[in-house]
């Protein structure tokens, strides 16, 4: 039976949105970090460059995915890097961690923030939830990420909405004042490249692939499902530009202006499913690695190995959460960010590409349609 065409073109970008949006893009912290701080016109400048990288790396990455069928990073990288690989699952690993870190800081923040409850309520609700996830595997992951990135497109265009109806004006000036200059290329090559960890997390799904235009088409389709939230939450955050970058949550310095308590609420537990997605997906993608190899050994992995995995994994995690949300993305991210770039963009993007038109050309040597 065929794929369904949301699985086909929209569920891979579905994923790596879910993968992406983490505890500092669903807070806002990250894009402060690394567009806002910028300026206003800079910033949205910066989060076009990250766009276009998103899109053309996913599309190469979904395409050479199909058609070497390696659908977990393990045997994708092998094929791209050769020994090689090693390196790639080392910053994959080692950004997992801190992502899982800026979840917990995050988790710890919101329910501080929101409701008043201990920090620790929020790290250990977080740390059962993505455990607890990853119990039912693939196809329970596709579901819980497709479903929940709905209701979080729905709250964020609510939130922009509300927004643009109240301090448009601000918005507006805030653009007119503001100039493209700055290191705005290199920030959202930056934000990019470490984001682009999420390139392991959504492999799983390019198994609905089945041709070159879908793979390509998903594939730019991804950057903009990827970075329509941010764009969202961007624009409410301008008009309030610049004070709203020394909030450690400027998602709550936004919800907390617009004086609806009962939209801060829903925001905050939608946010707080969007940190499981998170740490879900990136745990599922080292998991997916681990099957993979026990299945070559001739082993089966039974369901409780996945969530152990995510338990040491979020253990490690946990203590490096004290340092606080705002150290965690500002110190973090920087050297792990060119790891990403070196061992995963550069590659697919020369090497990946020249693999496949040598694949294509021998298929049509002999005659087969690739």
């Amino acid at each position: 039976m065929k794929p369904s065409w949301f699985r086909r073109y929209l569920l891979p970008g579905v994923v790596f949105q879910s993968a992406v949006i983490a505890g500092g893009y669903g807070t806002g912290r990250e894009i402060v970090e690394f567009f806002l701080s910028l300026g206003p016109t800079p910033g949205l400048a910066a989060m076009a460059v990250s766009t276009l990288i998103w899109s053309a790396v996913a599309a190469t990455t979904f395409e050479f995915a199909r058609t070497f069928r390696t659908f977990e990073y393990r045997g994708f990288f092998q094929r791209l890097l050769g020994r090689g690989w090693l390196a790639f699952e080392i910053t994959y690993v080692l950004m997992m961690l801190l992502v899982l870190a800026v979840i917990g800081a995050a988790a710890g923040a919101i329910v501080d923030e929101t409701f008043g409850w201990p920090y620790a309520v929020g790290v250990v609700g977080a740390i059962s939830a993505v455990a607890a996830l990853l119990f039912f595997g693939s196809s329970a992951i596709e579901r819980v990420l497709a479903g929940w990135s709905f209701v979080l497109y729905g709250v964020y265009i609510a939130l922009v909405v509300f927004s643009l109806a109240r301090w448009g004006g601000q918005v507006s000036q805030a653009f007119s004042a503001s100039a493209l200059e700055g290191s705005w290329l290199l920030n959202g090559v930056r934000y990019a490249g470490y984001n682009l960890s999420a390139g392991a997390v959504v492999l799983f799904t390019v198994r609905h692939i089945q041709t070159r235009k879908e793979a390509v088409s998903a594939g730019l389709l991804t950057g903009l499902i990827g970075i329509l939230p941010a764009l969202f939450l961007y624009l409410a955050m301008v008009g309030h530009y610049p004070e709203i970058t020394e909030r450690a949550v400027p998602a709550n310095f936004l919800l907390e202006a617009l004086g609806s308590r009962t939209f801060q609420v829903l925001f905050q537990v939608v946010l707080f499913g969007t940190l499981i997605e998170t740490g879900g997906g990136m745990i599922h993608a080292l998991n997916e690695r681990i099957v993979a190899t026990r299945h070559e050994a001739g082993h089966d992995t039974p369901p409780w190995v996945r969530s152990v995995v995510a338990v040491v994994c979020l253990g490690v995690a946990v203590s490096l959460t004290p340092l606080g949300l705002i150290e965690l993305i500002s110190a973090g991210y920087g050297t792990i960010t060119w790891g990403f770039i070196v061992f995963y963009v550069i590659p697919i993007l020369t090497l990946g590409i020249w693999m496949l038109r040598r694949r294509g050309a021998r298929e049509a040597k002999a005659g087969t349609d690739p």
